[in-house]
């Protein structure tokens, strides 16, 4: 999102220095002024002799794309701060790590290959009707 705001502001720069040289070409009612001074009788060369009305059209089409792009990069900034303040107001939630998983039955029964090069552990469960706090695994010494 934000590079395209970048660019929707970059183009409204450019927008904006286009309009501006467009008023200043534009021949003043009176004949005189900023518009004589900057080549009002050269658009009349270029575009014709109805060359007032190429310059009056750029210009209102250039202020239609100046007000509907202005507005819209408003839009923008008013999304992009409502979505940093969404994300500022979400509580942070710390994840404890996950414990090792513990012994199962299926681990205890490897494969050949697997007792070959480490010994054999089994572990006893508890039975249903005692606690697992109070009954130690016996462990049985490596052969």
């Amino acid at each position: 999102m934000s590079i395209v705001i970048w660019l929707l502001t970059f183009a409204l720069v450019l927008l904006s220095v286009f309009l501006v040289l467009i008023v200043l070409a534009q021949k003043s009612k009176s004949d005189g002024g900023v518009g004589a001074a900057l080549g009002g009788g050269m658009t009349e060369a270029t575009f014709g002799a109805d060359s007032g009305n190429v310059l009056a059209t750029m210009t209102r089409n250039g202020a239609i794309a100046f007000f509907v792009l202005s507005f819209g990069l408003y839009l923008a900034h008013i999304a992009r701060a409502k979505s940093a303040r969404a994300e500022s107001i979400l509580p942070k939630i710390e994840v404890p790590a996950a414990p090792a998983p513990a012994a199962t039955p299926a681990a205890a029964s490897a494969p050949a290959a697997a007792e070959a090069s480490a010994p054999a552990v089994s572990v006893a469960l508890p039975s249903v009707g005692t606690p697992a706090a109070t009954t130690p695994a016996p462990v049985e010494p490596a052969k």
